[in-house]
C-alpha cells in the first residue's frame, strides 16, 4: 500500500488500518482497547479518539492534534493528570469537535516525532500479552527466534516495564527509544509494554499491519517453544547478519 499523500487520504488509510487491527478474529483488541495515529504534516497528526472501538470506527472517531503542545508535556510535565489532560485536549486542531484524544496521545506524538514515523498501531494482542504478563516478557523483547521476525520486527524490540498509561509512560518510553536509536542508529519497529501491549511503528499502514502480524506470530512460536522445553534463540551475530543482508533488506522494502 503506497504512502497516502493528501490529508483525506491519510485519514482514510488510518481508518482502514485501524478497522483491520480491530477485526475480532485477529484477537489484537476488544471493546475500546488500542489506539492508532498518523502524521498529517510537520505540525499535526491524527489520533484515535478516547473511547472509540477500532473494529467499527468512523472518520469522526479520530481527532487532529498539534504536535508542539503535546511534545512540550514530556519536557515539562504538569503537576497533575487533569492538567496534562487539559493541555492535550486543548491541543486539538479544532476544539469544537466533541471527541478528545486518547490518553496515549503523548506517546503517539513522541514516537511520530522521535522516530520520524508516519503511522503507528498500538494493540493488546492476546498472544503477545500472554508473554508480556509473564516473567518471559523481556526475553521476548530482546531475542529473536526466526529469520522473518528479524526482517519485519528488527534486531530486537524496545522493552518498557509497566508504567501508568498516559504521560508517565510516554516519558519513560522516550528514554528507551532514544537508547535503542543510539545503539542501532535507526528507529525501532516494535515496542513491547510489560503487562500492557505492543506498538508497531511504520511508514505505511501495510508496514504496521505486517509488523503486528509478525510480532503476534513470534509470540505464538515462543510460547510453543517454552511449552515443549526451552526456546533456542538466534545468536546475536546471526540476527545482525540477517537484518543487514542486502537480499533481506530488499524483501523488507517489499513489505512496506
Amino acid at each position: 500500500m503506497p504512502s497516502p499523500t493528501s490529508q483525506q487520504d491519510k485519514l482514510d488509510a488510518l481508518l482502514q488500518m485501524t478497522r483491520t487491527l480491530g477485526e475480532p478474529h485477529r484477537e489484537y483488541v476488544i471493546i475500546g482497547e488500542g489506539n492508532t495515529s498518523c502524521r498529517i504534516d510537520a505540525d499535526a497528526f491524527y489520533i484515535k479518539a478516547s473511547g472509540q472501538q477500532m473494529v467499527n470506527i468512523g472518520a469522526e472517531g479520530f481527532v487532529a492534534v498539534q504536535f508542539a503542545p503535546v511534545l512540550a508535556l514530556l519536557d515539562d510535565p504538569p503537576a497533575t493528570y487533569s492538567e496534562a489532560k487539559r493541555i492535550s485536549n486543548d491541543a486539538r486542531v479544532d476544539r469544537s469537535v466533541s471527541v478528545v484524544p486518547s490518553v496515549e496521545v503523548s506517546f503517539h506524538a513522541m514516537l511520530l516525532h522521535e522516530c520520524d514515523a508516519q503511522i503507528i498501531g498500538h494493540t493488546h494482542p492476546i498472544a503477545v500479552n500472554r508473554l508480556l504478563c509473564s516473567n518471559h516478557a523481556e526475553a521476548f523483547a530482546k531475542n529473536r527466534t526466526c529469520p522473518d521476525e528479524v526482517v519485519l520486527c528488527g534486531p530486537e524490540s524496545v522493552f518498557v516495564p509497566y508504567v501508568d498509561p498516559g504521560l508517565p509512560l510516554a516519558i519513560i518510553m522516550r528514554d528507551k527509544v532514544r537508547a535503542y536509536m543510539a545503539a542501532y542508529d535507526e528507529a525501532p519497529k516494535v515496542i513491547l509494554l510489560a503487562n500492557h501491549g505492543m506498538i508497531a511503528i511504520g511508514q505505511t499502514p501495510t508496514e504496521v499491519l505486517n509488523i503486528t502480524a509478525m510480532c503476534v506470530k513470534a509470540a505464538h512460536i515462543l510460547m510453543g517453544a517454552y511449552a515443549v522445553g526451552e526456546p533456542v534463540f538466534l545468536p546475536r551475530e546471526e540476527i545482525l547478519h540477517i537484518y543487514k543482508r542486502p537480499d533481506e533488506i530488499y524483501r523488507r522494502n517489499q513489505f512496506v
